[in-house]
């Protein structure tokens, strides 16, 4: 079983993208899930994104005028998101999450923890050392917002099996395995390669975090947090930072 990190390096960044559908249709999506938080356009006002990949919700909040930090531990996708995010405010890093407020000078107005990032961290006690800082980061007012997939109750039986997504050349599956407080997500992809197809598989952990649990870890930060349905599936928290 691979890390986080080794598995995106050696399995999943190569793919993202493709697994995305193109950079134009991640952006699509980008802008569509950041719709639902009625961002205001900003000028210069200082957001992060923690997780940022190839930049599909940094390239939306830049493009709203916001001055982006996107920090992402994979230096293959922190490349990608400097080939698309020419002549937007946008600093890219290549970092561990828990190390983000070392590359953030003052407080933040928003941060995101969009996709599924916060299940990649190794414990609950990361997630909520992750808080600790977020809301010490963030300025009076200052909004974060994270979405991530529900594992308390795993699919049974053949439901284990997603389907990512496959086009003539490539299909990809992911199977979920039960590893008591964490999930396995093994990533099997196929390959074409003239006649014949190549399978390469990976494994890799996630966290099981009960979305309750989340959201009573931001509140003792001293965050007001709401829940609602995120994009694909998701889980989506509010959690804002008082005024005073």
């Amino acid at each position: 079983m691979a890390t986080v990190r080794e598995h995106y390096a050696a399995h999943l960044a190569p793919l993202y993208l493709w697994m995305a559908g193109g950079i134009e249709h991640a952006l699509r999506l980008g802008t569509l899930d950041i719709a639902p938080l009625g961002l205001p356009a900003r000028h210069d006002d200082l957001a992060v994104d923690l997780g940022a990949g190839f930049g599909m919700h940094a390239i939306p909040l830049a493009r709203l005028g916001y001055t982006v930090i996107a920090i992402d531990t994979s230096p293959e996708l922190i490349d990608e998101l400097g080939m698309h995010a020419q002549g937007l405010s946008i600093r890219p890093i290549v970092a561990d999450l828990i190390d983000f407020r070392m590359h953030v000078p003052g407080q933040a107005s928003l941060i995101l923890c969009m996709g599924d990032t916060l299940t990649h961290l190794d414990s609950k006690d990361s997630v909520d050392a992750l808080f600790a800082d977020v809301a010490a980061c963030l300025a009076p007012g200052g909004r974060f917002v994270a979405t991530f997939r529900d594992y308390t109750a795993l699919p049974a039986g053949a439901s284990r099996f997603i389907p990512v997504r496959s086009d003539d050349t490539r299909i990809q599956t992911c199977f979920l395995e039960d590893s008591g407080d964490s999930v396995l997500v093994h990533d099997i992809v196929h390959e074409r390669h003239g006649d014949a197809w190549a399978m390469k598989v990976s494994a890799y952990p996630k966290l099981r975090l009960d979305p309750d649990w989340v959201a009573q870890s931001l509140r003792h930060r001293g965050l007001a947090v709401e829940r609602d349905a995120g994009p694909r599936g998701m889980v989506r928290l509010h959690a804002t930072r008082g005024r005073s």
